[in-house]
């Protein structure tokens, strides 16, 4: 009889055990399944946040840095010569012109037409707003006296709507091509002088051809 019992106590312990663990590795698989939960929630929220980071980044480069900041243009015939040649393509920087004005000699590419007008122009300004323009001969004359300057190819022939004193307004710019012989500029009524709000940028970098790539001065 006693063994019958010792038996039975014995049995009884194996099952409470028993029912013991499947409860112990109940807890553990639910614990697990929480875990491995949270982990996709992580993987899945890392996953979001890269994806959203590299479309900031797509959307960076391809809208906001080109229309505030630098943008690539290439040159489109041989009116700057021989500071620039036909095809080079050239960095324009946006940013600086938000802060101050264009200043004398710099680069500039400008939209002649308007901005609905997608032609752009790349000259050099000459005069700055307010300042009366006049050309004789090959001679440029600034509020009647003679700038020194030596970035003409050739010597002018034309002297166009300077050829009598061109008074610009508060928001305008007098620009020539280098290559002044050829050029297409403020000399010239279709052009003449140019609004502050149609200059783009300035041209401060050329990146090809490789064997030219360098500041543009």
């Amino acid at each position: 009889m006693e063994q019958e019992e010792w038996e039975k106590t014995l049995f009884d312990d194996g099952i409470e055990k028993a029912e013991g663990d499947k409860q112990e590795n109940g807890w553990e698989e639910e614990q697990f399944d929480e875990e491995q939960e949270e982990v996709e929630k992580v993987s899945k929220f890392s996953f979001l946040k890269e994806l959203f980071i590299y479309i900031a980044i797509v959307a960076l480069c391809l809208f906001v840095i080109p229309k505030y900041v630098v943008q690539r243009t290439v040159v489109d015939g041989t009116s700057m010569l021989n500071t620039l040649k036909d095809e080079d393509n050239l960095m324009v920087e946006k940013l600086s012109y938000r802060f101050r004005d264009p200043e004398r000699f710099d680069i500039i590419v400008f939209y002649p037409y308007g901005r609905d007008d997608e032609r752009y122009f790349v000259k050099r300004i000459i005069g700055l707003p307010g300042e009366t323009i006049q050309i004789i001969g090959d001679r440029i004359f600034i509020n009647g006296e003679l700038l020194e300057e030596n970035y003409g190819k050739d010597p002018m022939t034309n002297s166009g709507i300077a050829s009598e004193p061109l008074q610009l307004a508060d928001d305008e710019y007098f620009v020539l091509g280098d290559n002044r012989e050829i050029s297409l500029d403020s000399r010239y009524s279709e052009v003449g002088p140019v609004k502050r709000e149609l200059i783009e940028g300035k041209v401060v970098f050329r990146i090809y051809p490789f064997n030219s790539i360098g500041t543009v001065e």
